[in-house]
């Protein structure tokens, strides 16, 4: 039986990379997203990314392997916007809980092919539940500071129809990531602590918060410190930041959190800055380099990469990873 926390008490683990910048390679099209299952979809589904779980799950599988092969020893589920919340722009809500299924599964039959082949080194899948594009504790009107776009109720029961899923798909751990809301975060939380009791199941929670700018805040307001706090009534497997800044940006706000935390820290930032062209153009030696400090220092449990990077970013991390020792967690933290 795999234990991920006896393996984050032996060495650091490395998480995947991006899945979208991987997709942009297979150069799929309206039809390729759509498949046969979704041929007479209404609204257009091209960047639907999710939903190629379940018409393309081949290119899904692929790219889940290549990053173990690279040395990830945890890959994400491709489901970021797998709620009801989030495929309301493409109308499909209706296939929310098929997307978050099929995604587990093969992230599930990924892992556990590694993980035969050297059982020594157990790899996990780690089901993605992404902020969705709304905002529970900010108005998106600013002649309005008082209208919410969504709410709490909506949010939980959203995120419960994913967690459900993924569950049921088999992930060993679920994965609250690109928190730019705390509100938000709190209402997947919520949503994971009610499946895990009506399923009397204890699958191990991941929060991963965002960074949005050079204030080191969240979107929401919150200082890495308050971020912390603010999630640590739940007995947490990791909490750290990924996504908006690169790895030299980040490295402040994570060392805080490492100061902080009882919890084992996480952290996985973009390949640098986006260019003048949204694409991000840090070599995975660059990428390698920035991370080591955070090595050196002792601060992190859990190093990967976000937008931008690539299975040859996750192999320049994981090689640097094995030469250090993880943080270690004190009482007193």
């Amino acid at each position: 039986m795999k234990n991920i926390r006896e393996e984050l008490d032996r060495r650091i683990l490395v998480l995947d990379g991006a899945m979208g910048t991987m997709l942009q390679r297979y150069k799929f099209k309206e039809e390729d997203f759509r498949g046969r299952l979704f041929r007479n979809a209404p609204l257009p589904q091209q960047g639907n990314n999710d939903l190629l779980s379940l018409t393309q799950p081949k290119a899904i599988g692929e790219i889940h392997e290549a990053y173990l092969e690279a040395g990830a020893d945890i890959i994400e589920t491709n489901t970021f916007s797998s709620t009801t919340v989030g495929m309301a722009d493409y109308g499909m809500e209706e296939a929310v809980y098929d997307i978050n299924l099929a995604s587990a599964r093969i992230a599930a039959e990924a892992a556990r092919k590694f993980t035969e082949a050297d059982p020594q080194r157990p790899r996990f899948v780690a089901g993605a539940m992404g902020p969705t594009n709304k905002t529970a504790s900010m108005s998106p009107d600013v002649n309005n500071p008082g209208f919410r776009a969504i709410d709490f109720d909506r949010l939980k029961a959203a995120y419960k129809q994913q967690v459900t899923g993924l569950i049921d798909g088999g992930v060993d751990l679920l994965l609250v990531e690109t928190v730019f809301d705390t509100l938000n975060a709190k209402a997947a939380l919520f949503a994971i602590e009610e499946v895990k009791e009506e399923k009397e199941v204890d699958v191990p929670v991941m929060v991963s918060g965002t960074i949005t700018d050079a204030s080191g805040r969240t979107l929401s307001g919150q200082t890495a410190e308050a971020f912390l706090i603010s999630i640590s009534h739940i007995d947490l497997l990791s909490v750290g930041f990924n996504c908006a800044l690169g790895a030299d940006q980040l490295l402040p706000y994570v060392k805080r959190l490492a100061q902080k935390s009882r919890f084992y820290v996480s952290a996985y930032p973009n390949a640098g800055l986006p260019n003048h062209f949204g694409e991000y153009d840090q070599t995975p030696q660059a990428m390698q380099d920035l991370l080591e400090s955070y090595l050196k220092e002792g601060i992190v449990n859990i190093v990967g990469g976000c937008c931008g990077t690539t299975p040859e970013h996750i192999r320049k991390i994981a090689e640097v990873a094995a030469q250090y020792e993880p943080r270690k967690i004190t009482q007193t933290a």
